[in-house]
Order: structure tokens, then sequence, then C-alpha cells
């Protein structure tokens, strides 16, 4: 196992990217890499739900993390994931990844992304102006984006 300081939340309260940029500057790291993923617009989208199973989402993401942690010599991660109702542009999730060199961050943050999005599990919801709402289902994309770390 690694020495990676790993830090994980799944919380409903808004993030400051800021203070998680300045734990992982505070490792020391010659590099810091990170990814803020936010509520889209369009075609109608009002807001997004997502549901959690607290433990279960706990465990993932720690297992997510550790995952990261074991290919990368990584200095810190962290990971934040929010649940419940978020409007547009509400922040969703930050990772964060800190090493001595940028490509292990760079490329612990894609891992991290990669995964999160088609193995965590969140259920999510998008509710339109018009009054319909539908589960969001990983895409394609999703999983092949996660295939290339296979």
């Amino acid at each position: 196992m690694s020495n990676t300081r790993i830090s994980v939340s799944v919380q409903a309260e808004p993030f400051d990217a800021g203070p998680l940029m300045a734990q992982l500057r505070a490792a020391g790291a010659g590099g810091i890499a990170n990814f803020t993923g936010i509520v889209r617009g369009g075609n109608g989208l009002s807001a997004l739900e997502i549901e959690h199973h607290p433990r279960m989402t706990q465990a993932a993401l720690e297992q997510i993390a550790r995952d990261a942690a074991t290919r990368w010599p990584l200095l810190a991660l962290t990971i934040v994931h929010r649940f419940g109702r978020l409007d547009l542009a509400a922040p969703i999730v930050f990772v964060g990844a800190s090493a001595v060199h940028r490509a292990a961050a760079l490329d612990a943050v894609a891992f991290t992304i990669d995964r999160l999005k088609t193995a965590a599990p969140f259920w999510k919801r998008e509710h339109f102006t018009d009054g319909k709402s539908a589960w969001v289902a990983p895409r394609p994309a999703d999983h092949a984006s996660a295939a290339r770390w296979d």
C-alpha cells in the first residue's frame, strides 16, 4: 500500500475547490492536477438529483482512490462528490491529486474521474423545465474512457 494521503467525502453541501487545492499543495507536490464537474444545462435541464447508499458509496470511492494510489506515486488524492438536488452550474464532484511529477497527478485524476463515472454507486435523475424527469445511465463514451485503464 502506498503512503498517499487519501481524503474522500460524499456530501450534500457545496464545496470550495480553493481550500481543497491548498490541502493538496501542502503535501509538498511538484505537480497538482484537479477536475471539478458541474451541472451543465441544455435541452431544458433545470436540475440534477443524485441519490446514493452512504456506506456503499463511501466504500466504493475509497476503493477507487486506493486503486489510483496503487497505480501512481501520489502524495495526496482528494475526492469530494455531492448528492441531493443540484441546480444548474452547481459543483458536483472534485478530484485532485498531488505528486512529485505532473504526469502521475494528471493520470490519477483522469483515472479517478473515469472510474467515478462508471463504477461509483450513484443514481442520477435529470429534471427538466417541462416537469419531466429521467434517470441517467453511463454513456458508452464513459465506459470507453474507463476501459482505457484496464
